[in-house]
């Protein structure tokens, strides 16, 4: 009686060896320098919550000035570092600062453009509005 083996020759064993580490050489460099745009997106995010709870904190200004609403609680953003009281827990993230100019909006509804700084000196512009 003959005996069969079955399995893979050395040859094709180092041609998947072969096109294994020429897939690795081509997709590494992408994906090396992730934690960069990683901080990137992270400081995105904390931005466009400040801009989003910049303009729901207007509305509700508004709402409370023309008598729609009542008794319902503002944060007073007088300058663009006051937008980190409109955030849950009243302040930014650790790691995290407004940079440049502490741009004023004094009038309710004045807008306002503020930079953000983050992990690895990223930064993000946003829209705040002014409520007095």
């Amino acid at each position: 009686m003959k005996s069969q083996q079955s399995g893979f020759t050395l040859i094709e064993l180092i041609a998947v060896i072969v096109i294994l580490g020429i897939l690795a050489a081509t997709a590494l460099p992408k994906f090396v320098d992730m934690s960069g745009a990683a901080q990137q997106a992270a400081v995105d995010g904390v931005a466009g919550s400040l801009s989003s709870g910049a303009a729901m904190n207007y509305a509700n200004a508004v709402a409370l000035s023309s008598g729609v609403v009542t008794g319902t609680a503002k944060v007073v953003v007088a300058k663009c570092s006051d937008t980190a009281g409109i955030l849950q827990g009243g302040a930014l993230p650790s790691g995290y600062t407004f940079t440049g100019t502490d741009t004023a909006v004094a009038a309710l509804g004045t807008p306002a453009t503020c930079t953000l700084t983050g992990k690895g000196s990223k930064t993000a512009t946003f829209q705040t509005i002014g409520v007095p």
